[in-house]
């Protein structure tokens, strides 16, 4: 009987541990630049990836505030320029678009992005990137653990920007239920992504 009660105790100990572990409704990433592996093949005349070249980058994941656009969120030699800040992985991988690297405006890459928190909680989002600094962009969420993303209607992506190393700094948040283009701040880029900033209908939402 007494192993019985301190087994039930146990787990509902590492259930309640598990319900604390919940990911962060806003969180910032730095791309890691020794785990960036980009195709051979296209390019552009300049050496830059052109549409259509494959890629796979990993970074860290951070409390959101803590990049601005060129902190060095990695050290030369890959770890982690503020490793006690560390919430997780992040791995992106997929596919140039358009003018690829050489593009100065709107969809670069058509991508998966995975945000393993170091609590056990998982999101996946998959959708365009677009390369303009400080314009919020409305990620679909495929996949997750947990219940931080259930009901959300996607994932805000911002790039900061490059840091020194040209890797991205990237902020990302969760949008709740109904979050549409009167949310989104002035420059927001509703027109590439038309479709997925349409408002979520009350009915849905009920």
């Amino acid at each position: 009987m007494m192993k019985t009660l301190f087994t039930a105790a146990a787990l509902t100990l590492a259930l309640g541990s598990i319900a604390q572990a919940e990911a962060p409704r806003a969180f910032d990433v730095a791309e890691d630049h020794t785990r960036i592996f980009m195709a051979d093949a296209p390019l552009h005349e300049n050496g830059m990836p052109a549409h259509g070249n494959a890629f796979i980058s990993q970074g860290y994941i951070y409390p959101a505030g803590t990049l601005e656009a060129e902190t060095a969120g990695v050290l030369p030699d890959g770890r982690p320029a503020f490793p006690d800040l560390v919430l997780g992985q992040w791995t992106c991988d997929g596919y140039f678009v358009g003018e690829g690297a050489n593009a100065t405006s709107g969809v670069w890459i058509i991508s998966r992005q995975v945000f393993a928190f170091e609590g056990g909680e998982t999101i996946v989002t998959q959708g365009t990137e677009i390369v303009d600094t400080g314009v919020e962009n409305l990620r679909p969420i495929t996949g997750a653990t947990g219940t931080v993303a259930a009901g959300a209607a996607g994932m805000v992506q911002t790039l900061l920007g490059f840091s020194e190393q040209m890797t991205v700094n990237i902020t990302f948040r969760i949008a709740d239920a109904g979050w549409d283009d009167a949310a989104a701040p002035a420059g927001a880029s509703t027109e590439i992504h038309e479709a997925l900033y349409r408002p979520v209908s009350q009915d849905a939402v009920d």
